[in-house]
């Protein structure tokens, strides 16, 4: 079996287990806890979060250890946009309609119980939202910009710096959702220019339920967990030592190897992309054809489902999917796909195959695999 569905979720690196199993086996002190064992747990959780720092370009203070990207962006976007509101009366959030769930969901959280507008930037057909279009769209009581780096179902890449520095100019805060950017493209806060920075540890070889949100010191959260004011009163909860660790490894193992990885795997996508458009008429790929994640491939089949797709890919042995995971099973088109112009029926018919890291796998084969599995869809076998 081949998995190319590593956008929804990737392999827990070896080293990763090798550096988590000290602090499940025996590490299981509760870091605030005022005894031995509890000050040993509180300087391996310091530990990782100086190294995700270290990554990410950022102060140590800055890291606030989550359960996953999908709580890191919800403390992105309703912590500083309430905060916001509370010490500066705005109640304005922009974002564009291709964003993840877990960012529009939030940004309708804040319209419907806070009373915030949210403006919604439009894309192109390729998925990519002009800087400018952003900047248009700020006003006097802007809380926040929230843009996904690298989006999960298409993997068109945003032209985030840019975004950044004119923001900064303006003194608007800018969110930006790099879980499926890291271990892809460079995240640290000199090359991006985020106020906050949200990852999803189990994208990049770390288990699932570990994320982090980096956000500078100087940018008010309002905290969306109460309790025993962990994470520096930011994100209450008994941290997770071992899941810390985990993504602190995972991270700097992607970064070590990112450069030579992405190029690597990137000429291997782009060879899968080739092979389908060539042997599969009436393919389309959608998102940007260069400004692209190196592991992402996603098209659209006219005439077909894309879900039996799938089902026939399985049988060939490979395992991929139509998109965003945290859709699956809905009946619903994507709303990234209808965003960027296809229309309903269109969206149905999308394959998303996301290759790993570490990629060496023949693409032929593959290739053949999905021609062979839109033809047997096509002819009703």
């Amino acid at each position: 079996m081949l998995y190319l569905d590593n956008a929804a979720t990737a392999p827990v690196r070896r080293e990763v287990l090798e550096a988590m199993l000290p602090h499940l086996a025996h590490g299981f002190g509760n870091p605030s806890s005022h005894h031995t064992v509890g000050e040993r747990a509180a300087g391996v959780l310091a530990d990782a979060r100086a190294r995700v720092a270290g990554v990410l370009g950022v102060r140590a203070g800055d890291i606030v250890f989550t359960s996953g990207g999908t709580e890191a962006n919800n403390l992105a976007v309703k912590g500083i946009s309430l905060a916001a509101l509370a010490h500066r009366e705005r109640r304005h959030l922009i974002t564009t309609a291709i964003e993840h769930e877990s960012v529009l969901a939030s940004a309708d959280h804040l319209r419907r119980f806070h009373g915030f507008d949210v403006t919604s930037v439009p894309v192109d057909a390729d998925g990519r939202v002009d800087p400018d279009a952003v900047l248009a769209a700020v006003r006097a009581d802007t809380a926040l910009v929230t843009l996904g780096y690298a989006n999960n179902e298409i993997g068109t890449v945003q032209d985030v710096p840019s975004v950044a520095s004119a923001l900064a100019a303006r003194g608007i805060p800018l969110h930006v959702d790099a879980v499926q950017a890291a271990g892809w493209l460079p995240i640290d806060r000199p090359t991006t220019g985020a106020d906050a920075l949200s990852l999803s540890g189990h994208k990049i070889g770390a288990p699932q339920g570990t994320g982090v949100l980096a956000v500078r010191g100087r940018i008010p959260l309002e905290p969306v967990l109460h309790g025993g004011g962990q994470e520096r009163g930011r994100r209450s909860g008994t941290e997770n030592v071992a899941g810390a660790v985990a993504i602190a490894t995972a991270l700097e193992l992607a970064e070590r190897e990112r450069a030579t990885d992405a190029a690597r795997v990137g000429a291997a996508r782009d060879a899968l992309i080739a092979g389908v458009l060539d042997a599969v008429p009436g393919a389309l790929l959608t998102g940007h054809p260069h400004h692209r994640l190196p592991g992402t491939a996603s098209f659209v089949f006219p005439g077909t489902s894309g879900e039996a797709v799938l089902l026939e890919l399985e049988r060939r042995g490979i395992v991929s999917s139509s998109g965003s995971a945290c859709a699956a099973g809905s009946d619903e088109p994507s709303h990234v796909l209808t965003a960027i112009g296809l229309d309903a029926d269109v969206a149905r018919t999308a394959v998303r195959i996301t290759l790993p890291h570490g990629f060496t796998t023949a693409i032929p084969p593959i290739v053949d695999a999905v021609a062979a599995s839109v033809t047997a869809v096509q002819s009703g076998a």
